[in-house]
Order: C-alpha cells, then sequence, then structure tokens
C-alpha cells in the first residue's frame, strides 16, 4: 500500500475518534446536567461554548494532522462518529442511567 494511501486512512480514523471523544466530553455535560440543575440559559450557554471548542478541535486536527488543509472527508467523519456515538452508545447509556435511577428512588423509598 502506498504511503498516501496510509496517511489518508490515519487521517480519517484520527477523525472518527475525534468526533467519538467529542460527544463522550458532551455525555460529561450531560451527566453534570443531571446532577446540578441549570436554567435553560444556562444550558444554552454551554451548548454555545461546547460547540465553539468542538469546531476549534476539529480544525485544530486539520491544522495539526494535514497543514491546514481542508478535507472534507475529516469534517465527514468527525460529524458521522458523533451521530453514530450519540446513537449507539449515548442512547443507551442514559437509558440505562434512568434505570439505574428509578431502582435507585424506589430503594430509597422503601427504606422511609
Amino acid at each position: 500500500m502506498s504511503s498516501a494511501i496510509l496517511y489518508e486512512a490515519r487521517l480519517l480514523l484520527i477523525s472518527i475518534l475525534a468526533g467519538a471523544g467529542l460527544m463522550a466530553l458532551y455525555d460529561v455535560l450531560r451527566i453534570f446536567r443531571l446532577l446540578v440543575h441549570h436554567s435553560w440559559l444556562l444550558m444554552g450557554i454551554e451548548d454555545f461554548f461546547y460547540w465553539i471548542f468542538s469546531g476549534f478541535a476539529t480544525f485544530y486536527l486539520l491544522y495539526r494532522e494535514n497543514d491546514g488543509a481542508l478535507r472534507m472527508y475529516v469534517i465527514g467523519g468527525v460529524f458521522l462518529s458523533m451521530v453514530l456515538y450519540d446513537r449507539i452508545f449515548s442512547a443507551n447509556f442514559f437509558r440505562l442511567l434512568k434505570k439505574a435511577g428509578r431502582c435507585l428512588m424506589i430503594r430509597i423509598r422503601k427504606h422511609r
């Protein structure tokens, strides 16, 4: 295999991992919101800064790994992995958290 193809495949893999990592960071933010109640305004501000950070992280990836050249498949890889992470992992994780929370609330009520 040529080194150019290996480089492009490596860049795509890094973009997929970056997208999954950004969504994992968003899950941390969502868990924080479950633990600490926020107003809608504060949640909007948090989301605004998260998405600004995500944009900078994606373009930093392009700058560092590809000398700043815009590669649409890198942006697509980040976006697609964010969507897939959200649909596959996050959805199931938060369903599990809801069930665990209900179970915990039932046990707390029984002990009162």
